[in-house]
């Protein structure tokens, strides 16, 4: 708001106003847990999303010593910031930290398995 009055203008400054939706089933739950925890991918992989992914064995790599995400702690690692991940509330398809890495996994290599099917 000081922005938009200091500049003589209106409206968001930024992207857009923030919309939220209600994760009402279990595919999407499951997709927006795992879009989280993948996000990190694009420092080394910016279009993996839109081409699929080029070294997946690096990306798992990455992933687990990804400082900023919670992805190894609900591996099963010890980390100090471990204690702000409640792993109970995870759907029950994740219940253990083979469940997480298998469901997380499976959205990694989601977009390799479309780009090799199109024509």
């Amino acid at each position: 708001m000081y922005f938009n009055k200091r500049n003589e203008r209106s409206g968001v400054l930024f992207q857009g106003k923030f919309r939220a939706t209600h994760a009402d089933n279990d595919a999407y739950l499951s997709y927006l847990i795992s879009y989280i925890h993948l996000n990190p991918v694009k420092i080394i992989n910016p279009q993996w999303k839109e081409r699929g992914i080029t070294n997946e064995s690096r990306a798992k790599k990455f992933l687990k010593e990804y400082w900023w995400s919670s992805y190894p702690d609900y591996l099963g690692q010890k980390r100090t910031e471990g204690v702000i991940v409640e792993k109970e509330s995870l759907p029950a398809y994740c219940k253990t930290p083979e469940d997480f890495e298998h469901a997380v996994e499976e959205w990694l290599n989601y977009n390799a398995k479309i780009i090799k099917v199109r024509p």
